[in-house]
């Protein structure tokens, strides 16, 4: 009796001991901020740097700090010319800067990290939106592999 009662509380302790020694993993949350007001709409690389590098990287190919916490991989801004028969889809590029995409590594049609706020710039100036979508097309034209 004092044999089956010691060791179900040995395995009572074992089993707490277990419990508390592997807590649950927290995830780490990702805040990313972004000073809008200081970038200008006219500068297509420069607002590249504060919104995309985070994901796509600094050189477009999708190795971005960011990259690694999203479920597929950021798409590689230099293939998309290439990826279109050697023209650059700029009316395509236009539609995802406005609208977002539908892709399970954002979770949502927007990118994650500027796509509140270039929707609350359609509300307040909308040509303003409309200059940044354009001179970030431009700039992504230029990181194209040749």
């Amino acid at each position: 009796m004092l044999k089956s009662l010691l060791l179900t509380a040995m395995a009572a302790t074992l089993a707490a001991s277990v419990g508390f020694a592997n807590p649950p993993i927290l995830k780490p949350t990702l805040k990313v901020t972004i000073p809008v007001d200081r970038i200008t709409p006219t500068n297509g690389q420069q607002m590249y740097v504060n919104y995309c590098a985070t994901c796509h990287g600094i050189d477009g190919r999708g190795h971005g700090p960011v990259a690694i916490q999203l479920k597929t991989p950021p798409t590689d801004l230099t293939a998309l010319s290439r990826n279109n028969r050697g023209k650059f889809p700029d009316s395509h590029i236009a539609t995802v800067l406005q609208s977002g995409v539908e892709l399970t590594a954002h979770g949502t049609a927007a990118m994650p990290v500027w796509g509140p706020i270039f929707g609350r710039m359609n509300q307040a100036n909308p040509q303003e939106r409309l200059l940044r979508i354009s001179n970030l097309s431009r700039y992504l034209q230029t990181l194209q592999a040749k």
